[in-house]
């Protein structure tokens, strides 16, 4: 489903003070570059966390102590670290990635995986292995038997996503790195999410501004974990 109309919509429901355009676009990058980091997050993630929750290795503690540790790297570091990548003396600056949204979803990229992946890996180590050998016994593959154990972990594999939205969507400090929190000269955003829209507003002094903004970063966030939920639910009835 395209993020365009259902941005346009928004401002429309609310009397907000600002250029016309300007809180769409705002929404509109924010939603585009968190949904595209979370998705690309899941799909890197998940098999990742399954491959190493059914695996048995030597270093499987020391793996999850990584990951686990991961979620709490400081996103400012992510950003630094994002911006010497793109930059000209970077590895990938001949792609000309500075101040862009796709530097932008590399860092909340960065900022997503850790904890879907530990919340994931936590979820299928978490089905009972009663499941897993069931599903052998009947003649299931390993690709058969990783099917049924995503499918008894489905919430907490939601939940990993949705941890993850939230960790991205709320971003401040490496997106304001990456992207600039760039504006056009007609106000519509190029860069510029809800969240530093919030600081860039709080910073001048006009607070009521920010609490308006930050009530639209509340009910989107509350309407994606809706979705989810409602999708999760679905999942089960049928």
């Amino acid at each position: 489903m395209p993020i365009e109309p259902v941005v346009g919509l928004l401002p429309g429901l609310l009397d907000l003070p600002f250029r016309d355009g300007y809180v769409s676009s705002v929404i509109y990058v924010s939603l585009y570059v968190s949904v595209t980091a979370v998705a690309l997050s899941t799909l890197f993630s998940v098999p990742v966390a399954v491959a190493v929750g059914f695996a048995e290795f030597r270093g499987k503690r020391f793996v999850k102590s990584v990951v686990n540790t991961g979620m709490g790297f400081p996103s400012v570091v992510v950003g630094l670290l994002v911006l010497f990548a793109v930059s000209n003396q970077g590895p990938l600056g001949s792609l000309d990635l500075v101040f862009t949204r796709e530097a932008m979803i590399m860092s909340q990229f960065v900022l997503a995986t850790p904890p879907i992946t530990a919340i994931t890996l936590a979820a299928v180590s978490g089905v009972d292995d009663g499941v897993r050998d069931a599903a052998r016994a009947l003649g299931g593959t390993r690709l058969d038997a990783a099917l049924v154990v995503l499918k008894e972990a489905r919430y907490g594999i939601a939940t990993a996503v949705l941890a993850g939205f939230g960790r991205a969507v709320s971003e401040v400090g490496s997106v304001l790195i990456v992207g600039g929190n760039i504006t056009g000269a007609d106000g519509i955003s190029k860069t510029r999410t809800l969240t530093t829209a919030i600081q860039l507003e709080a910073r001048q002094g006009q607070y009521e501004t920010a609490m308006i903004l930050g009530a639209v970063l509340v009910a989107l966030v509350l309407t994606v974990n809706a979705v989810v939920v409602h999708f999760g639910d679905s999942g089960v009835t049928r």
